[in-house]
């Protein structure tokens, strides 16, 4: 190896690697995204999530996942028969694994934050899991969420937490011996609800859940206890149900 390459390699092994843009990460991913036990992101946002769904009466409602992944919510989803249930993401690994597990599923590529196929006002609950912090231009977006949602209509939102971002944490996952890391947007809990208040909507219930003791089972098994002291006490992940209104600030 000449003196040259052996410092480029040198650069290249020190220099942290740019993360992952979402779409070509969660392809990646999906293969095995269904099949991940200790999962405390994964185990954390199936607690939340479903004691928010709890609170929503989606019987006869026509519900939009934006974010849908693999379905991992669809099931409960479905036991509270809505009138119709569809998704969007960006992932057509994901989409692909969903259409396995439910193949008559309505699902479409999410491109620019626009939901094509939905009319103005023809949605009644709109979900959204672990997606948020993906999307960089979030305005635009939750435009795009007011202008489907009915009035009197409810968004769930559940995300990891934008102070653990801000605190150095990362979504990550293993891939063929190497650690992928996804692109991320930290837009704080202000933020969101400003955006949101501004277009007419009202927070119903926001929940937040912190590192604690009763989460260290998941870093010991990971060998990763410096993790935990360092996020202990940190907020990992939220979720929040929210109502429009149409009394736009």
């Amino acid at each position: 190896m000449t003196l040259l390459s052996s410092l480029k390699e040198r650069l290249r092994r020190t220099v942290p690697q740019e993360d992952t843009d979402p779409e070509k990460a969660y392809d990646l991913w999906a293969s095995y995204y269904d099949a991940q036990p200790g999962n405390l992101m994964l185990d954390l946002d199936e607690d939340l999530f479903s004691g928010i769904l709890n609170s929503v009466n989606i019987d006869g409602k026509v519900v939009v996942d934006i974010g849908c992944g693999t379905g991992r919510h669809w099931n409960k989803i479905f036991a509270k028969k809505p009138k119709s249930l569809s998704g969007y993401d960006v992932s057509e690994g994901m989409i692909a694994k969903l259409k396995e597990k439910f193949p008559c599923a309505s699902v479409s590529k999410l491109i620019n934050n626009s939901l094509p196929g939905l009319a103005n006002s023809s949605v009644d609950v709109i979900v959204s899991t672990l997606t948020i912090a993906h999307i960089e231009n979030i305005e635009e977006a939750f435009v795009e969420w007011a202008r489907v949602l009915k009035t009197n209509g409810e968004i769930i939102i559940t995300d990891y937490h934008p102070e653990a971002f801000m605190k150095g944490a990362n979504r990550t996952f293993p891939v063929n011996g190497k650690t992928v890391a996804i692109r991320n947007f930290t837009h704080s809990i202000g933020k969101l609800h400003g955006l949101l208040r501004s277009m007419g909507f009202e927070a119903l219930l926001f929940v937040e859940k912190k590192i604690d003791a009763s989460m260290k089972p998941y870093y010991e098994e990971k060998q990763a206890l410096h993790v935990f002291e360092k996020f202990n006490g940190v907020p990992i992940i939220y979720g929040t149900l929210l109502k429009k209104t149409d009394a736009a600030t």
